[in-house]
Formats: C-alpha cells, sequence, structure tokens
C-alpha cells in the first residue's frame, strides 16, 4: 500500500553558524526542523502582514488626517459605488 505525500519538500542551505542556531533551538524546544521553519515561516508571513497593514493605514491616514466620523460613511459608500449624494456640512473640531 503507497502513502502519498501531503506536504511539500523543500530543500534549504544556511551557513554553518545559522545552521549550529537553528538545530540548537528545535533541540531545546523538541521540535524537529520542519517544525522550526513551519514556524519561522508563519512569524515571518504574520510580521509581512502588519507590515502592510501599517503601511496602509498610514497611506489611509495621509489621505484623510481629521478621519471619518459616522455621518461621512453613506457619502464615502456612494463615491465607491460612484454615485453622488450631497456634501454634508462638516463638524466643527
Amino acid at each position: 500500500m503507497a502513502t502519498t505525500r501531503t506536504s511539500r519538500v523543500y530543500t534549504i542551505s544556511l551557513p554553518p553558524e545559522l545552521a549550529k542556531q537553528a538545530e540548537a533551538l528545535a533541540k531545546r524546544d523538541s521540535r524537529t526542523m520542519s517544525e522550526l521553519f513551519r514556524e519561522a515561516f508563519r512569524a515571518y508571513s504574520a510580521q509581512q502582514a502588519r507590515k502592510t497593514l501599517e503601511e496602509i493605514g498610514e497611506y489611509a491616514a495621509s489621505r484623510n488626517p481629521r478621519g471619518y466620523a459616522e455621518q461621512d460613511v453613506p457619502r464615502l459608500i456612494a463615491e465607491v459605488r460612484g454615485q453622488s449624494v450631497p456634501a454634508r456640512k462638516p463638524i466643527a473640531s
């Protein structure tokens, strides 16, 4: 009976010192090298997602430095949908 692999196999290379550190971490945490690298990838991926969200937030803040109020929502929805709505008076800050 043949079994099929459910994961993909990659070969990586590490400089000797980094390899030692990775092996020591895996041993310390009672993990396989595969588990260690999967977790490292997950952490890296999450870090990149956070970075992207921060960049989007900075861009949005630069486009609207005063922020939006709840009464702006219908106008913004209409703008996105390509409709026009009467402008509302700005709220004094």
